[in-house]
């Protein structure tokens, strides 16, 4: 059968699975966009920029667990969309991204728009490439594809030339002529992947329990990947056998739940700042670093080791790079992190004795009362902000709280405001649904929500996001309007990038120090979140009580269509960020 280049690939990508493609096209995408005119086997998702394209095709992924397919324009479209890239490759999420190339014929002259895509992405993603010939589309898909998901995870890139795309090869071993000349052959094996659970070394996997048994006071360290590899119920048994809390990766790389918000042993997330973490960490013996960078900070402070020097380190990723890359591990076990945990567990509880469990139920009733005590305090101090106006970002996400869904997916972008508030609550009642941002390029999280429904249409979605974030990525109001996706978007305005101005304080700035900033307030004029939703036909209201929200939201969650609502949120600077 004959089939020209880009029908190759949707071939593949139908027979994988695929079912969305999200796209900003341009001429050199045509012959795709083309395609999809009368294939059915395919949502095409429009958006206005690169910006929520990639972001959207970021929270399906997520979501889903499964790949997701991104086509950009040429060159400037690429390069609109590097940002979202970036978090993609931070969080690991399994993404091809494609974008059409220039006519082959033209190369050699520099055509317009034509440029060296391949080594643009290549920083940021596993894999970057160029399809020069149309037999090869088929084998470059499937390396693409397998690449992307298996771990560690992430995305990967393909520059199509225009002619390619359009040029015919044939899809059995026996050519016939299409006008006058052989089409080239085509491997259209379908795309299978291996089984890419790697099983831990037994003997590591000794040496970590072995480590863990004689620890006085051990803790956990986990991060997304916990989520992302289906292995919280490992987690949970490990921390219930071993009576040890569960402190979760900080707010500069904080992603996915790394443990269930209500559990009694969740110690709450790690500070931001290495003096606050040593603090942190300085009881503790002996940690488990599951699921997570060790760790990426985010501004130098001295001492800049975060981690105490007398902690023993087990560290376990399918990924070899992450163990020991910043801190030596006593243990590194590298194996797929479901089946590793479940195997440490068996370890851990095979054979105990009577004086291991007494000191077990000594340590989980003196972290279950300091865990207690803490969120009670926190129930308190949102209590105390319910009467003050404007809303406090405590006000604010306390709302909120009081009416989550046991099913809710949250996305996270409005990092001043959120503070891990529904984490520390509690009130996070399933433990797929929580998105943060981890690589911190703006304009991630309302694209994020986009793709999160798409992915999940039987799920509430809320995306909380700051107005200046949110203003990076805006024009996919139209795709939620275009495609009726039912997202509740929740603008926690305060007018300003707040996180800036405490940055900037936290690097002892002398201006800042005196509150005096520079390029850091969204003021005359404010941005008008009721025009631009309305402008992209989203219905929106600007809210400024605690229980109109909470009623609104509420409501929103019941509804057939997307939803913006502006909060206006106290503007005072708040004290040096904090976190957990």
């Amino acid at each position: 059968m004959a089939l020209t280049g880009i029908q190759a690939f949707l071939d593949l990508l139908a027979g994988f699975g695929v079912r969305h493609i999200f796209g900003n096209p341009g001429t050199t995408e045509m012959p795709l966009n083309d395609a999809l005119a009368t294939d059915r086997r395919f949502q095409y998702i429009l958006g206005l920029a690169e910006v929520p394209v990639m972001a959207m095709a970021d929270g399906f992924a997520m979501a889903s667990g499964r790949l997701a397919v991104v086509n950009l324009h040429i060159s400037c479209g690429l390069g609109n969309a590097m940002g979202m890239l970036y978090n993609a490759y931070r969080e690991g999420t399994p993404l091809l991204v494609t974008a059409g190339q220039q006519d082959r014929r033209l190369m050699f002259e520099e055509p317009i728009l034509y440029g060296q895509m391949v080594e643009v992405a290549r920083p940021w993603t596993k894999w970057s490439c160029e399809v020069q010939r149309v037999e090869d589309v088929p084998i470059a898909v499937r390396r693409a594809v397998q690449t992307a998901l298996t771990p560690p995870t992430g995305p990967v890139f393909l520059s199509l030339p225009i002619d390619v795309q359009m040029e015919v090869g044939q899809a059995s071993s026996l050519p016939t002529s299409t006008a006058g000349r052989m089409p080239a052959p085509l491997d259209m094996t379908p795309i299978k992947l291996p089984d890419a659970r790697i099983r831990p070394p037994l003997a590591a996997v000794e040496q970590a329990a072995q480590l863990l048994l004689a620890a006085k006071n051990p803790a956990i360290l986990a991060g997304s990947r916990i989520t992302e590899r289906d292995a919280m119920a490992e987690l949970v048994a490990l921390a219930e056998a071993l009576g040890a809390p569960v402190i979760t990766e900080s707010g500069t790389t904080h992603g996915r739940l790394a443990f269930p918000s209500d559990h009694p042993l969740n110690g709450q997330g790690l500070p931001l700042w290495s003096p606050e973490v040593r603090e942190r960490l300085k009881e503790y013996d002996v940690l488990l670093v599951v699921g997570m960078d060790l760790l990426r900070q985010y501004i130098y402070f001295e001492p800049s080791r975060p981690i105490p020097e007398h902690i023993q380190l087990v560290q376990i990723d399918e990924n070899p790079w992450q163990i020991g890359k910043n801190y030596a591990a006593a243990v590194g076990v590298i194996g797929d992190t479901k089946v590793s945990l479940s195997e440490l567990l068996l370890q851990i509880n095979s054979p105990r004795s009577p004086e291991f469990d007494a000191r077990v139920r000594e340590r989980t009733a003196r972290h279950v009362a300091r865990h207690d005590a803490a969120r009670e305090a926190l129930k308190k101090k949102v209590e105390a902000h319910r009467d003050i106006r404007p809303l406090s970002p405590l006000g604010l996400m306390g709302a909120l709280a009081k009416v989550l869904p046991d099913n809710v997916a949250v996305i996270e972008e409005a990092v001043t405001t959120t503070n891990t508030t529904f984490e520390r609550l509690g009130v996070l009642k399933n433990t797929t649904g929580y998105f943060g941002h981890r690589g911190w390029a703006l304009g991630w999280g309302l694209g994020v929500s986009i793709g999160v429904k798409l992915a999940w249409p039987d799920r509430p979605v809320l995306a909380l996001l700051g107005e200046g974030a949110a203003a990076y990525g805006v024009q996919g109001l139209w795709s939620a309007a275009r495609y009726s996706v039912p997202t509740v978007f929740v603008i926690c305005n305060n007018a300003q990038y707040q996180i800036l101005k405490l940055c900037g304080k936290s690097l002892s700035l002398p201006e800042a120090g005196k509150e005096r900033f520079e390029g850091c307030d969204l003021v005359e004029p404010e941005l008008d979140y009721l025009a631009l939703a309305k402008g992209f036909g989203v219905e929106a209201h600007r809210v400024n009580e605690p229980d109109e929200l909470a009623d609104r939201v509420s409501a929103a969650f019941r509804g057939d269509k997307p939803i913006l609502f502006d909060v206006p949120i106290a503007r005072g600077l708040q004290p040096r960020l904090q976190y957990g």
